[in-house]
């Protein structure tokens, strides 16, 4: 009976062992989900315009609380403008390498065989989205969507004149925001998250603040209209104090968006497992308090290209300030190592993985150089110092400004910083091709709409453009028959397109007939509506702004026309114009019929 009982005992203890063993076994064998991932972009803030930084006159509290819980850079680097950043960090490849010479006119566009960040994980399953500015390519298959990204809801161009319920589009269709453009880009990009509850995503959330023109609503305004600014910083007597306050009101706004995603994602039970980059694009756009830095936008000296940078993944990555050096091209592959996903194109990538310095393996981390380029003017870093575009050397590590070029620098230092410079130049900036046609697709298999902006267009007789920045420009003057707005067009795909122009004009245009040529086929048709709001948002700038003043400007559907495969001129001119002025002209949208 004892042996009875002592065998039973026996085979329930082996019994619970095997059960135990096969629940780890299944444990092991069940995939851990994918982490989610968001990237929030800023346009033109500076290192200096966070309070965490140091910068006692904005405030930020949400962002600070980001990089007191989460891993703060101090030493990230991006490129001197807006474009190039965002194609290193949709690449993970040195600019020059993806044709990025300009920020309008088709030199922002990002090369077709250049894989992006969406690409690589769309192709591991995830969804994902873009909301805000693009600015590497308008017309398909340069297009958001047709890089990598399911849903895109914003702009293409390098900035926009109005912050107020604007001229948008979605899925490249012209749409209506809803209220300021921050705002209205954050709720599009929650309203994606929500609904993505089968996937994981990756969502690249691009504002457009604090770039100018400097609009900013009043319940911002307000809190920084009369408020101090710092007059002792290094380029003070360079600052344009209510252009500093309009910048420091929109980073504020910035700092509730950033709130209302981080409590959107608590709220859905996704912070968890989100990784959340906050960063901006270039330096500040006016010389306001920088922390010391020299340079602004523009620059490739530190006020230029340093950014704040945070990376956030709750209970994964503990909270921790970071000095080694890292770049815009070391997104992409820091979040596949992350996430745990591969690449499956062939472009080697320029960018390394941050992920020992996030996880704390700094013994693995190997010091390197970072390039910075714009203009043909080049520097390079390395942990310790900095060659500047004249070839000047730089200890960041006593001084950080560069305010002392070191008077007899090591030869061996130099050298080094030198040669890795002109290298860099024969290999990399070589690959740019700064001779490229202004030629812009249209009818892209793929794509039902084609938006060819003012931005875009050459204007031929008296016609002027809005502004001497093509972005978010306008023509207007058009006072002659003989005057024309032309596209440098090539038709990918033969058919006919119907379209449809988006314009403002006085009464007295009224009855005034477009024409609309391509080849030997034309389109004729007569203004039958007036509309001059004049400008808009006026009202909300809080400084002069250099770039176009914005127009309600209206649809009108032309009818259909027959475009002819090929590289040729587009051309729009008037055939009658009644009064004085014919019309002023944002867009021209194509929609491909067959």
């Amino acid at each position: 009976m004892t042996f009875k009982i002592t065998r039973f005992f026996q085979l329930i203890v082996f019994l619970g062992i095997g059960i135990l063993f096969l629940q780890s076994c299944t444990t092991d064998s069940i995939e851990k989900p994918k982490p989610n991932v968001i990237v929030i972009l800023t346009d033109d803030q500076g290192w200096g315009d966070l309070g965490v930084n140091g910068n006692p006159h904005v405030y930020t509290p949400n962002i600070d609380q980001l990089a007191k819980r989460g891993v703060h850079f101090i030493r990230f680097y991006v490129s001197p403008v807006c474009s190039p950043t965002r194609a290193e960090i949709l690449t993970g490849r040195y600019h020059p390498r993806g044709g990025i010479y300009s920020t309008s006119e088709g030199g922002e566009r990002l090369d077709l065989d250049e894989k992006t960040i969406a690409d690589i994980f769309q192709s591991n399953g995830y969804k994902t989205a873009a909301f805000g500015k693009w600015h590497n390519g308008s017309q398909p298959p340069y297009h958001p969507t047709n890089r990598g990204f399911e849903e895109f809801y914003g702009f293409t161009s390098g900035h926009w004149g109005n912050y107020f319920s604007p001229m948008l589009e979605k899925n490249g269709e012209v749409t209506k925001g809803k209220g300021f453009i921050v705002d209205d880009l954050t709720d599009h990009a929650m309203d994606f998250i929500e609904k993505s509850s089968d996937q994981p995503f990756f969502v690249f959330l691009a504002f457009n603040t604090p770039h100018s023109p400097m609009q900013v609503p009043d319940v911002w305004w307000d809190k920084y209209k009369d408020a101090p600014i710092d007059s002792t910083h290094r380029y003070a007597d360079e600052e344009i104090t209510d252009k500093t306050r309009a910048a420091y009101a929109l980073c504020e706004n910035i700092d509730w968006n950033v709130g209302k995603v981080m409590g959107n994602l608590e709220r859905l039970g996704k912070l968890d497992n989100t990784i959340v980059i906050y960063m901006s694009d270039n330096g500040p756009n006016g010389w306001r308090w920088n922390d010391g830095l020299k340079g602004i936008k523009g620059s490739t000296d530190e006020g230029g290209v340093r950014s704040p940078f945070i990376v956030f993944w709750k209970d994964q990555l503990q909270p921790k300030i970071i000095s080694q050096i890292a770049s815009a091209i070391d997104i992409l592959p820091s979040l596949m190592d992350l996430a745990g996903i591969t690449n499956p194109f062939d472009k080697q990538l320029d960018g390394r993985s941050l992920k020992p310095l996030l996880v704390g393996a700094d013994a693995e981390w190997k010091d390197r150089l970072v390039y910075s380029q714009w203009n043909g003017n080049v520097s390079v870093r390395n942990q310790q110092h900095l060659l500047d575009k004249d070839n000047q050397l730089f200890d960041l590590s006593i001084d950080p400004e560069q305010k002392n070029p070191i008077a007899e620098p090591s030869q061996k230092v130099k050298l080094e910083l030198v040669n890795a410079k002109e290298e860099w130049i024969k290999s990399v900036l070589s690959e740019l091709d700064r001779n490229r046609e202004e030629i812009f697709p249209v009818g892209y298999k793929e794509s039902k709409y084609t938006l060819l902006p003012a931005r875009d267009g050459l204007p031929h007789g008296n016609i002027k453009r809005s502004s001497r920045h093509p972005n978010s420009s306008f023509f207007t003057n058009w006072t002659a028959t003989t005057d024309s707005v032309t596209w440098g067009t090539d038709i990918l795909t033969a058919g006919k397109y119907k379209a449809t122009i988006y314009y403002t004009c006085k009464e007295s245009a009224v009855g005034s007939a477009l024409l609309l040529k391509h080849r030997g086929n034309e389109l004729k048709a007569i203004i039958s509506k007036a509309h001059d709001s004049g400008f808009v948002g006026i009202e909300y700038d809080r400084v002069v702004r250099d770039e176009s003043y914005e127009k309600d400007f209206i649809p009108m559907e032309l009818g259909v026309i027959q475009l002819e495969k090929g590289r040729h001129p587009l051309t729009m001119m008037a055939s009658q114009i009644k009064g004085q002025d014919f019309i002023d002209l944002r867009l021209l949208v194509l929609e491909r019929l067959e």
